[in-house]
């Protein structure tokens, strides 16, 4: 059998209806547990982010890695071609539906991000491996330990060459290539460039570069997505019924094929949703873990600012692009399908905008996996040959511009459905502890 149709099996296997009720049930619980804390936080967590307080701005003085740049770090490495070709690829294959259940993928991954990143500053005491917090950190805590934090780091390391390398490449090659005819070889030997790059200025170069790389790649977006939707501006109210109707019309409920398009459109709403925003993968939580944070509920509710810019902002927009401009259903997926929602604009140029938007996203995660793919290999190897891991990341990149994007797809899914339940063990395991943190939290502020 061919591998990549065996992949796509399995992850459709894996994607099934127990993952999806267990993944929309540990969100309620979490949500539950934690009061609300995505809605009775919303405007606490934008203070936060925008004005912190002065004993934090003296904190973040002196540290590696303070909460600040965890949470850029964090966004950098969640908006990428995941936003873009992945909300793409999910809507052509679940239909205009899938846009809804990644807002409740969204609503809910604000509640799972809070629960990451506390228990990954929570924990962040002591070091396990080299490694402080994170969730190796938290997983070694529950039973299973001996077997738990190891899994995850093997996952997420693959989850760093594909997602946050292989995919961001293969997105930048299609566009290129699409838009300009340039080989996919030559545009890999420029992000190899552009990774030696980086890796020789080493931790401080790479944070730098993600410091810079992740506002402004925001920036772009928002002003390139807001245009295409003005020109589709007499489409906007038609798309927003016709997510609606396609995720609770009658048919979707009726058996058979049409059954089967529901769990589809929600499978393909909640995976994309979660490839795109990471909430509860652990991206965030090996971010945070390593900042030194000593304020594990404010930095955790800060942090959720994070999946809704993903999820309700850059991800929404480009589904509602995608369907308003009328292009959803041409038979295209990935870049190539948001090149020619672009296209209905800009004409020949919307490939231009698209690729440009796609390669600073593409580069803005690279970057910020080389931090984190290199943690959980240094978890791995026990502090051994970082210079391997570089290696490695650089070969993946090369690989995946020229791979089919079918097959990395394909892998993510998998990676991705048994990180999140990994995950989620842990978040209900400890959700007394996050329920105990967060009404802590609250009489403290009462007081």
């Amino acid at each position: 059998m061919d591998l990549s149709l065996l992949l796509s099996y399995a992850g459709t296997y894996l994607w099934g209806w127990p993952l999806i009720v267990g993944m929309l049930g540990a969100g309620t619980l979490i949500t539950f547990a934690t009061n609300f804390v995505q809605v009775r936080y919303f405007s606490a967590a934008w203070r936060l982010l925008f004005v912190p307080k002065k004993d934090e701005r003296e904190r973040q003085k002196g540290v590696e890695l303070s909460p600040l740049q965890a949470f850029l770090g964090a966004l950098g490495g969640s908006i990428g071609n995941g936003n873009i070709a992945g909300i793409a690829t999910g809507i052509a294959w679940g239909g205009p539906g899938a846009a809804f259940w990644l807002l409740v993928a969204g609503l809910f991954g604000m509640a799972i991000r809070f629960a990451e990143v506390f228990l990954g500053i929570f924990f962040s005491g002591q070091s396990f491996r080299g490694v402080r917090g994170g969730p190796m950190g938290y997983l070694s805590k529950l039973p299973g330990k001996t077997v738990t934090p190891y899994l995850f780091a093997f996952l997420f390391f693959l989850y760093a060459l594909t997602s946050g390398n292989a995919m961001q490449s293969n997105s930048i090659g299609d566009g290129i290539f699409r838009t300009w005819g340039v080989s996919k070889d030559i545009v890999a030997a420029g992000i190899l460039i552009f990774l030696i790059y980086a890796i020789l200025g080493g931790a401080k170069r790479i944070l730098r570069l993600s410091d810079w790389l992740t506002p402004f790649k925001v920036l772009v977006f928002l002003i390139s997505a807001v245009v295409v939707l003005i020109y589709h501006y007499d489409m906007i109210i038609p798309t927003l019924i016709l997510i609606f109707k396609s995720a609770f019309s009658y048919s979707a409920f009726a058996g058979g094929a049409v059954g089967f398009s529901l769990q589809q459109a929600m499978k393909n709403g909640l995976a994309r949703a979660l490839n795109a925003n990471e909430a509860g993968l652990g991206s965030a939580a090996l971010f945070f873990g390593a900042s030194g944070s000593k304020k594990p509920v404010e930095d955790s509710i800060m942090s959720m600012c994070g999946v809704f810019i993903s999820t309700f902002v850059v991800c929404f927009l480009v589904a509602l692009i995608v369907i308003a401009s009328g292009v959803w259903n041409n038979g295209e997926i990935g870049s190539s399908l948001a090149i020619s929602a672009y296209e209905t604009v800009f004409g020949a140029y919307g490939g231009w905008v698209v690729t440009f938007v796609a390669a600073s996203f593409g580069l803005g995660v690279l970057v910020s996996f080389l931090f984190i793919g290199k943690t959980v290999w240094l978890f791995l190897t026990n502090n051994r040959w970082p210079a391997v891991f570089y290696v490695i990341f650089c070969v993946f990149a090369y690989l995946g511009t020229v791979t089919k994007v079918d097959m990395i797809w394909n892998i993510n899914d998998l990676v991705n459905g048994v990180l999140i339940v990994l995950n989620l063990y842990a978040y209900i395991l400890f959700a007394p502890l996050l329920r105990f943190s967060v009404v802590a939290y609250q009489k403290g502020l009462q007081r």
